[in-house]
């Protein structure tokens, strides 16, 4: 049996206390009082996916940062009035924002938004993404994917999808599938999702993409028919239905994502500190089970990777806008 002598048990507990303290000495250099709150802008709805994340990681967030988290809604034009206060917010970290893949949308829908979306904020992590299912009306004569391309290409123009709006990521995930088959089908806007869920099981529109926290209740009662999810692996939650790629759209992918910013300029330690942070919060029990709940697959992209991978979703998104010819204004 190894003994460890008393100097070393007191270097194990003193180090430990410092890998312990090393993310907190990144806060100590913001501007940000000790018993200032940090505000969480979700530049979307309550309720939604992105403030139920919000929600969630704000205790354990709160808890390593020493400051309270005051999760703030502030709705309306995709995003961007929240997204705007972010940017213009003190670059002392008080002010977050916890934003979707609405971000690198935004510029391609709307005729002016008043920041750039990569050079005015400041990525801190890629939360995670938001797996959405292609589901269709039973009524639909079609079992698979390949029934429904065969069905489409039989019927050039006579299927209708529905999206939760112009621009919206459900909208940009069907001008995907359309652009990798080439397929024609119908574009029908909504306005949120709750209406769209509404009448493809009424049968007003016969297919769209859902996030899959939407429709999995609905999906298993038989009430609407999942084909394939969007993303290159499959959901825990519905793990019998097959991937796009796996149903013979090999170069399909597509999710939406839920990723924590802050104004452009923020300190490089104040940075990493919340990424340290925020990696922390998304471990805690009360996170897991919210992101379990929403259907969520957990991304690890840190401060680092940010960036690139902001870029390289704006590219990929702005060219599924002009595709689709979508505009809010």
């Amino acid at each position: 049996m190894t003994t460890i002598s008393a100097g070393r048990r007191a270097l194990v507990r003193l180090t430990g206390a410092t890998l312990l303290a090393a993310p907190l000495a990144a806060f100590a250099q913001a501007a940000v009082p000790s018993d200032k709150p940090i505000r969480m802008v979700v530049p979307l709805a309550a309720g939604s996916t992105v403030d139920a994340v919000a929600r969630a990681i704000a205790p354990g967030f709160g808890r390593v940062t020493g400051h309270p988290i005051v999760v703030e809604n502030v709705v309306g034009a995709g995003g961007i009035p929240g997204t705007s206060q972010v940017v213009k917010a003190p670059k002392d970290g008080s002010v977050l924002g916890m934003i979707s893949s609405n971000h690198v949308i935004n510029p391609g829908i709307y005729k002016s938004v008043p920041y750039d979306s990569l050079k005015d904020v400041t990525p801190i992590a890629v939360l995670a993404t938001v797996p959405l299912v292609l589901v269709v009306n039973p009524a639909l004569p079609v079992k698979n994917v390949a029934e429904l391309l065969a069905y489409a290409k039989a019927k050039p123009g006579q299927l209708n999808y529905g999206s939760a709006g112009n621009g919206s990521t459900l909208h940009l995930a069907g001008e995907l599938l359309v652009s990798e088959t080439g397929i024609d089908m119908k574009h029908v806007p909504y306005r949120g999702t709750g209406p769209l869920v509404t009448d493809l099981i009424g049968g007003q529109v016969q297919l769209g993409f859902v996030s899959i926290s939407q429709v999995a209740q609905q999906v298993k009662a038989g009430s609407l028919r999942a084909l394939a999810v969007s993303t290159q692996k499959r959901s825990e939650v519905l793990p019998d239905v097959p991937t796009l790629a796996e149903s013979g759209v090999p170069k399909y992918s597509f999710d939406a994502w839920i990723a924590l910013v802050g104004p452009a300029g923020l300190p490089k330690p104040l940075v990493d500190g919340y990424a340290d942070a925020v990696r922390q919060a998304m471990a805690s029990p009360e996170a897991r089970t919210a992101i379990a709940g929403q259907g969520l697959a957990v991304l690890n992209v840190g401060p680092d990777a940010a960036p690139a991978f902001f870029q390289t979703e704006l590219v990929k998104h702005q060219k599924l806008v002009k595709q689709s010819g979508a505009t809010l204004d």
